[in-house]
């Protein structure tokens, strides 16, 4: 109990400072938009005309619809916030240099991910009919091979991934890496602080790269140099500055273990009680994760490497984690497994694809479940064109919610969807959490990706597409059990006055920007 004192109190002043220096910042703004001098009134002039500049150059941005409308209404109705807000999103040259220094570990690493033989030959690629394209997109184009040799585990609810997940740990022989968006003091973490501990007082190399916006409330800032007193190497990604920046909305929402580069975990699951129902945040939370077992472990690993980079601005050769001893034949494998990852900074909505395609393949059902359900009209018009296909089309969202305008914003988008034949229901019990897409008995994706526009364009996000692997049924199995403790939406759930649906538009006009 004192240890937890002791990162609260730090945690308490750290906090304070940072929301003290950033609430002077946006009191300064004011100031200058209101103030009655002719310095102050100059710059006013200046942000009305740059508001019709800015939406102009709006209008020629590749981004999406969604956004350019955001924006382009922002500016227009409130052109001094707006504006001001839009030359702070866009144009800072910290952004350029993150983007710049991604790009090149990225190109650096791409060869790397050949190091496991990926799946090749005529008989692979019968199997992935009709998936060939998308193993075709992922593999050549966004550069994340498909494998197979490698055994998918699905757990679902969190409990069920608590005990092997340890167990897997305690195995480790040569590195732990862990990436995780939210770490929080309790049962589930100080059981794997234990081990992890352990781990690396015996020689085993222990790093772990956690989100500062994820961790905003939970860890205090000398949580690093905690972990390094008990040899455990440990880095805030993009660490939270008390002033306006782009980068800081760009977050790495992955969540990654690896151990020696043969196993791996990811999914939605956190590192923190309520995840595995130790601690009632929001209900009964369901949630899931994935065990990688084989060569697609390899792909995890090198994304946490990459992280890990970029994060320590440091130089090392990635080739030298790689498995000594190789990864054995497996009989008790099948199928495919092909992990992915998706960033902010480039142009390529790699998860957003992963999930469209899906959609697209789709021939009898789609099972979707998501935390969030605010998607732009591509992604409304691939929902409705599959249903209307007559492809049983499904989303599970939950019902009680952990933020009351998302949820508002995610119920908008129920009647638009019914009417094209999507099937809505609400998890009952509490707060779903999974991200999930299965189809047709074959292919599932698993990852830590929503269904809304910060994860789909503004985050670090990771996944593991699979086919023909034991997971897919474990994971439609799951997505059975849930429907029967959930409620289907009618047309009269989504019955809203006039006013409620004026707010609901409102909402979903700026949604991208939330």
């Amino acid at each position: 109990m004192r240890f937890k004192r002791t990162w609260f109190r730090a945690l308490l002043r750290r906090r304070i400072a940072v929301i003290l220096l950033l609430a002077l910042q946006i009191l300064f703004i004011c100031y200058v938009i209101n103030s009655e001098t002719v310095a102050a009134e100059i710059i006013r002039v200046l942000l009305r005309v740059a508001s019709g500049f800015i939406a102009l150059h709006v209008v020629c941005q590749k981004d999406k619809g969604a956004y350019k409308v955001a924006w382009i209404s922002l500016t227009l109705l409130f052109p001094l916030f707006g504006s001001v807000l839009y030359l702070l999103y866009y144009f800072q040259s910290s952004t350029r240099r993150f983007r710049t220094a991604i790009a090149q570990i990225q190109q650096d690493t791409k060869s790397l991910y050949y190091l496991p033989e990926p799946v090749s030959g005529e008989a692979a690629q019968a199997d992935l009919i009709p998936y060939s394209t998308q193993k075709q997109y992922l593999q050549d184009y966004a550069g994340f091979p498909a494998y197979d040799q490698t055994e998918v585990q699905y757990y679902s609810p969190g409990e069920l991934f608590w005990a092997p997940f340890l167990g897997e740990l305690q195995k480790a022989q040569s590195y732990i890496f862990m990436e995780y968006f939210i770490l929080d003091s309790g049962l589930l973490w100080d059981s794997v602080l234990e081990i992890l501990i352990e781990k690396a007082s015996k020689g085993v190399e222990v790093r772990i790269i956690y989100d500062d916006i994820g961790c905003f409330l939970t860890l205090p800032s000398n949580f690093a140099k905690q972990l390094e007193q008990h040899g455990i190497k440990c880095v805030a990604f993009n660490p939270f500055r008390p002033f306006l920046s782009t980068s800081q909305n760009n977050r790495d929402h992955r969540k990654i273990t690896s151990i020696d580069g043969k196993i791996a975990f990811t999914g939605g699951l956190n590192l923190a009680d309520e995840y595995v129902n130790q601690y009632e945040k929001h209900g009964y939370w369901k949630d899931c994760a994935v065990k990688v077992d084989g060569k697609a472990a390899w792909s995890l690993t090198l994304m946490f490497l990459e992280m890990w980079e970029l994060c320590c601005q440091t130089h090392e050769c990635f080739a030298d984690f790689y498995p000594a001893d190789g990864y054995p034949q497996r009989r008790d494998a099948c199928g495919y497994v092909q992990p992915y990852a998706d960033s902010p900074m480039d142009d390529e909505n790699v998860c957003e694809h992963v999930y469209m395609q899906i959609l697209n393949q789709a021939k009898d059902y789609a099972y979707i479940t998501t935390p969030y359900l605010i998607v732009d009209g591509s992604m409304v018009s691939a929902l409705c064109l599959a249903a209307k296909s007559g492809v049983d089309v499904r989303i599970i969202t939950p019902q009680v919610w952990d933020k009351a305008l998302i949820h508002m914003t995610t119920r908008s988008y129920y009647r638009e969807l019914m009417q094209g034949g999507v099937k809505i229901y609400e998890y009952t019990g509490g707060f779903i959490h999974s991200k999930t897409f299965v189809s047709d008995d074959r292919v599932a994706s698993v990852g830590t990706a929503n269904l809304d526009f910060r994860s789909l364009y503004l985050h670090f996000e990771c996944g593991v597409w699979m086919c023909d692997n034991r997971a897919v049924l474990q994971l439609k199995q799951d997505f059975l059990d849930t429907i029967a403790a959930s409620q289907e939406i009618t047309f009269d759930d989504c019955k809203a006055g006039p006013i409620k649906k004026v707010f609901q538009n409102i909402l979903r006009l700026f949604a991208p920007l939330m």
